[in-house]
């Protein structure tokens, strides 16, 4: 069953660099199959474990994204991914 929530871009940048690649190598931990759509601009889904796809969906500051995921460790994933977004895609996050 596949998992989702849906999520604010709280931080000043978005998901633009730093912060994408945050959320990628983040993703990248997960074995299931992870997706990031912007709902906000309409762009997505994307696979979450390619920063070029992730760049791609031009997520900013104040947007709406989904995150979905599907496989076995689903909700560990987007209880991750939630959290990453609480704290504003933080660059520092260890990466457990």
């Amino acid at each position: 069953m596949t998992q989702s929530a849906e999520l604010e871009v709280r931080n000043d940048v978005g998901l633009h660099a730093r912060p994408a690649a945050t959320f990628v190598k983040t993703a990248a931990r997960f074995k299931a199959a992870i997706t990031i759509s912007n709902l906000t601009a309409g762009k997505g889904p994307v696979n979450a474990k390619s920063l070029l796809a992730v760049l791609g969906c031009g997520v900013a500051s104040g947007h709406r994204i989904m995150v979905s995921a599907e496989g076995e460790d689903e909700e560990a994933a987007i209880a991750a991914m939630r959290t990453l977004a609480d704290r504003g895609f933080p660059t520092d996050m260890p990466q457990n």
